[in-house]
């Protein structure tokens, strides 16, 4: 059954669909997707159904997609001529979610680790394909990704070509070859650029950090939701340096980070508040899970990634750091292991991470040789020095997709088609249409 209901300027369909867990056996268990319709208010009924369908694939791994109130960010743009389908990708929102609370309806770590492997963009874009002859009629329809949403639409092509009309990337060209460790090796140079222009824009932040660094190794802090507030948890805090407006948030929550008690200084309340909403995985806990998992691909583990690669630069060491002069550096988007000590969304599926990380089985995500010879029209925004995704590797497979078109920017971050939005899908669209 089907619901609809409005907003402003906009009407809205909850769609419902039952698709395998595994689509190598699609006789066995089944899940359950939830996507959300919009279509234009002035275009609903008759009129709407003439529309082509856009599919939208959400940034993460493991974010729902957005909701959105009425027609914001790129979305009143795509309702000019489009019809749009907000997919909750498996695992995420509404669709069969997957968290501390569900996976134990599994079993143990093993059998919960098993269920993941089926999570990731290989899944993700059959299940795409499974639901589309029932919401396009079997047309094929254009795909927006975003991060990692595009991660999913460059495996899309190398599967399953045959359901795109077009194919508009966002910050989200994925390394063809690349092991995680490649990946992190070309990150953490990226995340200390970052970090060094917040403090060259806020000069007065560099001592700030060091205090609330200098406090959380010296003292025990828990965050209002049950989070341990660690030295390396404050840093991981970074990861709002790679959106548009997060270096002024960043700012903004280390500006006011202490307050005077009879005890004597203690991070304030608002301080704790604010980081417990920023560092907890509760809403978002495949994203800590899966995570290094998308980069699996050559049968060879993940085995902490960031945690591993992080040791060979020492400058992010934050007790090194304290004990000389120099800025304490924040990272961003790496996943590690006390994370799962730390955080309460995450302790009881430690081993299940555990094991995800061991894991050897990984199969390719993408297939060179079908992306040479793509015929779908396609088109990427790349970010310049985006701090979540290598410029260098977006660029190298910009190259290796047949007829793909870039467009190279420093105007935005990585939630360039949130800031942007509508401007962003222009320029995506008339690349993708060859009018530009």
């Amino acid at each position: 059954m089907t619901h609809s209901y409005r907003q402003p300027g906009v009407v809205l369909t909850d769609r419902r669909f039952t698709v395998p867990l595994d689509h190598d056996d699609p006789a066995g268990e089944t899940i359950e997707l939830y996507a959300r319709e919009v279509v234009a208010s002035d275009k609903a009924g008759r009129a709407g159904q003439e529309l082509p369908w856009l599919l939208y694939l959400q940034g993460g791994p493991g974010f729902g997609a957005n909701r959105f109130v009425g027609r914001q960010a790129w979305l009143g743009r795509a309702l000019k001529e489009y019809r749009v389908l907000l997919l909750d990708q498996r695992g995420t929102g509404a669709s069969t979610p997957a968290n501390r609370q569900t996976l134990p309806l599994r079993g143990g770590p093993a059998a919960q680790a098993d269920y993941l492997t089926h999570f990731r963009a290989d899944s993700i874009v059959r299940d795409c394909e499974a639901i589309r002859p029932a919401v396009t009629g079997g047309a094929p329809w254009t795909v927006l990704g975003q991060s990692f949403g595009g991660f999913c639409t460059v495996t899309y092509l190398s599967t399953a070509p045959e359901g795109l009309s077009a194919a508009l990337i966002t910050g989200g060209l994925p390394s063809l070859h690349a092991h995680a460790d490649d990946v992190y090796r070309a990150a953490y140079p990226r995340i200390e650029r970052k970090v060094a222009a917040h403090y060259a824009r806020y000069p007065q932040d560099v001592e700030r950090a060091r205090r609330v660094a200098d406090h959380l190794l010296t003292h025990e802090v828990t965050l209002p939701g049950g989070y341990r507030l660690t030295a390396e948890a404050f840093q991981s805090l970074g990861i709002l340096l790679g959106g548009g407006e997060g270096s002024h948030r960043l700012h903004y929550l280390l500006e006011d980070a202490f307050v005077r008690t009879p005890r004597g200084p203690e991070l304030s309340d608002a301080f704790r508040e604010e980081a417990q909403g920023l560092l907890s995985f509760a809403g978002h806990p495949l994203y800590a899970l899966v995570h290094e998992a998308i980069y699996g691909q050559d049968h060879r583990p993940t085995a902490w990634s960031a945690e591993r690669v992080r040791a060979e630069f020492p400058r992010f060491d934050a007790a090194k750091t304290l004990a000389g002069e120099g800025p304490l550096l924040f990272t961003g988007e790496t996943i590690h292991p006390w994370m799962f000590d730390c955080d309460p969304a995450l302790r009881p599926l430690r081993e299940t991470a555990e094991l995800l990380a061991a894991r050897t089985g990984w199969t390719p995500l993408y297939d060179p040789e079908r992306l040479a010879a793509n015929e779908v029209p396609v088109a990427a925004a790349v970010y310049h020095d985006d701090m979540y995704v290598d410029t260098a590797h977006s660029l190298a497979t910009a190259r290796a997709i047949r007829g793909l078109r870039t467009w190279v920017t420093d105007e935005f971050e990585h939630d360039g088609v949130r800031a942007g939005g509508p401007r962003v899908l222009d320029r995506l669209l008339a690349l993708a249409r060859d009018e530009v």
